[in-house]
């Protein structure tokens, strides 16, 4: 018999696109039809690292039943199988790692030492596909003898046992594809599948801190046709949930191109007839302030489904950390991007969320920054509640120098005020801003129908619909096993989260 290939998925983030279930990076798809393309007589199993650590524990989960398990929750069909297949198999491409600080409720990224336990029990050839394979290149020493080839950003057919440092042509990539019904077969939950659209970032300066024009310094785009046969061959696979969001800002793919936005949005729409998610993700607010900016964000909120999320990076409203940066957009921009966003998307759907609210990127610790640069960021901030404006989502994470940015090659001086002031600081954010802006986009006695239990924690059962940060809502006190269908009622908030409880709809 044939034997088969393995696809081990230990979860990628990066500031372009997210790889956690029940997200389905581009990564495990690249390297699932490389794999096809180049045995096809050989089948690919889908394995995640979950899998792995179940068999390793002995199949037990990490806690008690009937709370969650964070560590072995995303498993597969094949978890009970998972060390045969990685033994027997005739190779293995791993996905992994992150490039930004990640915590999951429901998952928990592959560590170097579980990847290395992983493959302690594979005999046949081991790659390196993601993340990880940008510090495996850095740092040769550190992975010598754990892959025998490394690829930093596309795997293909063509160069699937040498390794490569570049991207592939997406002509390349799209002669490998075809058809991933078999892939999400193997998934023990509904995939909300993320669309790539372009490589590199369409401004001219770059920001100091951001690996995206490491990763693709000239700017390449999809063709509209060729994201939409993707498309199409996912929903043919069962996939009925979408995210455009490997990339650097929706809102510019094809130079701002208004008709090629509004093509590729109807495209998908007559291609996924009855899709349930479609999102964007990343938008560029100097992008979005600009009058083709409105008209973009329109034709999101028009073709989209509602609770979508235009996230956008100001990282700093201190003028000095923006100019010591290349940060480039001023709070005068970003405020105005936010303005645009409002006016084409808060208007709520019939699922009782906005069709379209910006979301905000705010990162501490990069150079420049002072006392005076959280105070920048509180006063615009409250300028922005003050203004009466909604926010889905803010992201506040400390900052990280990725391998080959100018971030990576400054360097160290004493160390900033963030890392001692970082968790007060945070919390500020949280108590002044987060939680009145939770109040004010899902306020009490809103009614969210269209749910499903997702986690059980400690504290009661997290609800949520898929989607792009999508909104969840804790019932606390109670167990509703995962996958339960459920409407809530909004009762309560805290600076991040949302409480709930159900309500039964008359008949």
């Amino acid at each position: 018999m044939t034997q088969h290939s393995v696809v081990l998925d230990c979860y990628t983030v990066e500031p372009s696109g997210l790889g956690v279930p029940p997200y389905l990076s581009t990564y495990v798809r690249a390297a699932w039809s490389a794999l096809r393309r180049a045995r096809p007589e050989a089948p690919v199993r889908y394995l995640t690292i979950d899998d792995v650590r179940w068999c390793l524990a002995g199949g037990k989960p990490a806690v008690e039943p009937p709370v969650s398990d964070p560590l072995t929750y995303s498993a597969t069909v094949n978890r009970e199988d998972a060390i045969r297949l990685l033994r027997d198999a005739e190779e293995v491409v791993v996905v992994a790692s992150d490039k930004v600080p990640s915590v999951h409720l429901h998952a928990v990224n592959g560590s170097l030492e579980e990847i290395a336990r992983a493959l302690a029990c594979v005999r046949g050839r081991r790659y390196l596909l993601g993340p990880l394979a940008t510090y495996a290149v850095d740092a040769p020493a550190e992975y010598a003898g754990l892959f025998d080839a490394v690829h930093t950003h596309t795997v293909t057919s063509r160069d699937l046992v040498l390794g490569s440092r570049t991207a592939a042509a997406y002509e390349q990539l799209r002669q490998d594809r075809d058809s991933f019904t078999g892939l999400v077969e193997q998934m023990a939950w509904r995939p909300i599948a993320e669309l790539e659209l372009y490589r590199g970032c369409t401004r001219r300066a770059f920001c100091d801190f951001c690996n995206e024009p490491a990763k693709a310094p000239l700017v390449a785009f999809r063709e509209v046709e060729d994201v939409l046969e993707e498309a199409a061959q996912l929903y043919a696979a069962g996939v009925r949930n979408f995210r455009l969001g490997q990339q650097t800002c929706f809102f510019s793919y094809m130079r701002r191109d208004e008709e090629a936005i509004r093509r590729l949005l109807a495209g998908i729409r007559e291609h996924c007839p009855e899709l349930e998610v479609l999102h964007i993700d990343n938008a560029d607010p100097l992008a979005v302030a600009a009058p083709v900016g409105r008209r973009i964000a329109a034709l999101v909120a028009e073709y989209c489904t509602e609770g979508n999320c235009a996230p956008m990076g100001i990282e700093s409203f201190d003028p000095v950390v923006i100019e010591r940066n290349h940060l480039t957009c001023t709070p005068e921009v970003l405020l105005r991007a936010v303005e645009h966003v409002n006016e084409a998307g808060a208007e709520r759907g019939p699922g009782g969320l906005p069709k379209l609210l910006p979301g905000l990127n705010l990162i501490y610790g990069l150079p420049g920054e002072t006392h005076a640069t959280h105070i920048a960021n509180l006063t615009w901030l409250g300028r922005i509640l003050d203004a009466g404006l909604l926010c889905h989502r803010t992201n506040l994470r400390q900052a990280r120098a990725f391998p080959g940015t100018p971030l990576a090659e400054q360097t160290p001086h004493e160390p900033l005020p963030s890392a001692e002031h970082f968790a007060f600081w945070k919390e500020d954010i949280d108590h002044g801003w987060d939680r009145p802006m939770k109040e004010r986009v899902c306020p009490t006695g809103l009614r969210v129908p269209g749910l499903h239990a997702y986690f059980v924690g400690r504290n009661g059962t997290w609800w949520r619909r898929l989607g792009s940060y999508s909104i969840q809502i804790v019932e606390e006190n109670t167990v509703a096993a995962v996958g339960t269908a459920g409407d809530l009622t909004v009762t309560g908030h805290a600076p991040r989260m949302i409480f709930g409880r159900r309500f039964v709809t008359a008949v």
